[in-house]
């Protein structure tokens, strides 16, 4: 499809209408579809962005930075996103990273380097990048190894960081002493100031912290130049791109809901919000325009790191789920946590975001199970409750009810549509639907594009 977005948008979109010239517009604007995790990440939301990614005509990325990880197979090459829009594959569409995106460029470039060899093509002429996105530096990446190996000392525990620098960023930003986008293409003299005492700052903190501010600032210098015709405005790109002719805009979601800042699992959570809070706040779009949430559920449940994990199965049915689905995480390498799917943790990511359907995924790696459990309460002192505990603590005190549904022991991987699948995965699909109270649209039973069944 046409994406209805002429080269005229993508470079001059700020030359605003002849005075008394009528823009067409309906009363609200575009909605914003968006697609966000509903566990502890890995869902697959790659997956469902890929698919929904082919007839948009923007894709954004409104938080996180490169530690998330979306694998897409497309014609059987295997893509890797960990910053990029993993819809920046449609080269009929731009992509835009966000304001509430932290951008380590380095990684950036490296990223769609690497994807350009496998065939992603003028990735670069797609991409725009809002001057409010803050930057990672390299000495951000150093002091998040520092801190996790200080946790360690301390504590006897980290929190699993992927020691890619997003914490240490969103720290300075935090703290006001952060540098933007805008701040690198703006004049490099006062930059380089704030820079040096922004490292400076860190190595007073951390002493065994080595930076070479001038090697990082020539570095800097080039960077600016390269990601200089890619920048614009964000909040006013954002404005157009809703309030301008029809377009379908894609928010795709990095990390997940219990993986939030301020609902997740904490200490043991990302620095962002990676819920559908973060969509208006990463893009500077108003909840009005906000349209379908999607959440992303595996048909079991996984985690990286430690932190709490009510379903864990540490025994032979924790083994077969990692053995079978590949649980290895995409930015890490570390292998995952898997147990049992929770219905409490999706009732609660269901609460905070107002999912409108959900794409079930990785179905297909439950086919040889004789019995499959799923989590449907928590206990506590031996009574059920009916929220998701705040406190660390409290969630490794919990016992968890579960209920125990008939495996179907058949090979769902050739399944295209709803009667294709066994009858006892058609029940433990509606099980699903029927606990969380949101319908099921999508379900996955395989990597590729064509193993996404669509329900409705």
């Amino acid at each position: 499809m046409s994406s209805g977005w002429g080269a005229k948008d993508h470079k001059n979109y700020s030359n605003p209408p002849s005075s008394g010239a009528k823009r067409p517009r309906s009363d609200f604007g575009n909605k914003v579809i968006v697609v966000l995790g509903a566990q502890w990440g890995d869902e697959g939301k790659g997956k469902v962005v890929d698919l929904l990614a082919t007839e948009s005509d923007l894709i954004c990325r409104c938080q996180g930075g490169n530690n998330a990880g979306h694998t897409v197979v497309v014609e059987g090459k295997e893509y890797d996103f960990h910053l990029l829009p993993s819809g920046i594959i449609n080269q009929k569409a731009i992509s835009l990273i966000g304001n509430g995106v932290v951008i380590h460029l380095p990684g950036l470039f490296e990223e769609g380097d690497k994807n350009e060899k496998k065939g992603l093509k003028d990735w670069q002429k797609r991409l725009i990048i809002s001057d409010r996105a803050h930057i990672v530096f390299d000495f951000h990446q150093k002091v998040d190894g520092l801190q996790e190996v200080e946790r360690q000392e301390q504590d006897g525990k980290n929190i699993g960081t992927t020691k890619k620098g997003i914490g240490p960023t969103y720290s300075s930003k935090a703290a006001r002493t952060g540098l933007r986008v805008c701040d690198l293409l703006a004049d490099f003299k006062d930059f380089s100031s704030r820079f040096k005492q922004l490292a400076q700052q860190h190595q007073s903190m951390f002493p065994s912290l080595e930076i070479d501010i001038d090697g990082q600032l020539k570095k800097l210098k080039e960077y600016a130049e390269r990601i200089r015709p890619m920048v614009r405005d964000g909040v006013y790109f954002m404005y157009e791109a809703i309030h301008g002719p029809p377009k379908k805009i894609l928010v795709e979601g990095a990390n997940a809901a219990l993986l939030d800042i301020d609902f997740g699992t904490y200490p043991f959570v990302t620095s962002s919000n990676c819920t559908v809070g973060g969509v208006c706040t990463g893009l500077g779009i108003p909840p009005l325009n906000i349209g379908d949430v999607y959440g992303v559920v595996k048909a079991y449940t996984t985690r990286v790191g430690i932190g709490a994990f009510p379903t864990e199965q540490n025994n032979d049915v924790g083994e077969l789920l990692q053995t079978r689905g590949h649980e290895v995480g995409v930015t890490t390498g570390r292998k995952r946590r898997c147990g049992w799917l929770d219905l409490v943790i999706l009732r609660y990511a269901n609460m905070i975001n107002g999912f409108t359907a959900l794409a079930l995924t990785k179905l297909d790696i439950l086919d040889v199970m004789d019995e499959i459990k799923v989590g449907i309460a928590y206990k506590l002192n031996g009574k059920r409750i009916p929220y998701f505990p705040a406190n660390q603590e409290v969630l490794q005190r919990l016992e968890v009810d579960y209920e125990t549904l008939p495996g179907w022991k058949s090979d769902t991987t050739a399944a295209r549509k709803w009667d294709d699948l066994p009858p006892k995965a058609q029940n433990y699909i509606r099980f699903v639907e029927n606990h969380i109270g949101v319908p099921i649209k999508w379900v996955g039973v395989g990597k590729a594009r064509e193993s996404m069944i669509q329900m409705f």
